[in-house]
């Protein structure tokens, strides 16, 4: 028995070793790409010595890339992600996550994605409340008024440059018209990593959206809620920032996505 006990704990080793490996990537995140050894000891809770160790190897290997004393997910695990992603129906992926954001708002979530200048909504789990925004899978709808269209300018440059320097339409009141001012909302999005906006396409109406990457820190599209102003004032839509960033990063991640430096 004492052999046999010694040897059934030998071959828990390599699963122990593993679960470590699988902490200190679970240690990064979009929003915390980077990390140095103290973090990520900080965020494991491994011994200072096993950190050291194992990120050294992991280093060695690919997995995790290392400059100075910052470290984050190699490219190696991006060229694993893809090969993961290779095949998958983006869509199947994005319907639970829309059908949760749905579930966990009351409002309608949807994801758009940017056709030939314009966003356009490619999935919806739409709102059970009776007074609802008007929306369907394919409906076309500007660039410049709304948070998703912002999403889609902030992470794509010449998409964003192609926009500005064509007329931008009135739509309600309210919807941002000087391109200068626009240009001004779209780099704050991007730093912020998310869009909040009111009546902008559609008067009463209120979105907040987050941009979903893939494993070449391209945006993919953007995830959104929406729903009548009267539900969903500013203050709601702060309240649901961490929600709907961590649906857009679950997406991400899911997807084998990076978020660009």
């Amino acid at each position: 028995m004492p052999a046999d006990d010694g040897a059934t704990s030998a071959s828990q080793k390599p699963l122990l070793v593993l679960g470590k490996i699988t902490e200190i990537l679970d240690a990064f995140s979009l929003a915390r790409p980077s990390l140095t050894l103290g973090e990520i000891q900080q965020a494991t809770g491994l011994p200072t010595s096993t950190v050291q160790r194992l990120v050294t190897n992991m280093v060695a290997q690919g997995l995790l890339d290392r400059t100075g004393d910052q470290i984050r997910v190699g490219l190696r695990m991006a060229y694993w992600a893809a090969a993961a992603r290779k095949g998958v129906d983006v869509l199947t992926i994005v319907n639970p996550v829309l059908r949760e954001v749905r579930d966990a708002t009351g409002e309608t979530a949807c994801f758009f994605r940017e056709e030939q200048g314009y966003r356009v909504c490619v999935a919806m789990a739409e709102t059970r409340h009776a007074l609802r925004r008007d929306m369907y899978v394919g409906k076309l709808l500007p660039l410049h008024a709304g948070s998703a269209g912002r999403v889609l300018l902030a992470w794509d440059d010449g998409l964003a440059e192609r926009t500005l320097s064509r007329p931008l339409e009135p739509i309600t009141g309210t919807t941002v018209t000087d391109p200068e001012v626009l240009r001004e909302l779209v780099a704050q999005t991007r730093k912020d990593g998310y869009a909040i906006t009111t009546a902008e396409r559609e008067d009463g109406s209120s979105g907040l959206a987050a941009p979903v990457f893939d494993s070449a820190t391209e945006l993919v599209g953007a995830i959104a809620v929406s729903g009548p102003t009267i539900r969903m004032p500013r203050a709601r839509c702060e309240e649901w920032v961490d929600l709907l960033v961590g649906a857009a990063e679950q997406l991400t991640r899911t997807l084998g996505g990076r978020f660009p430096l």
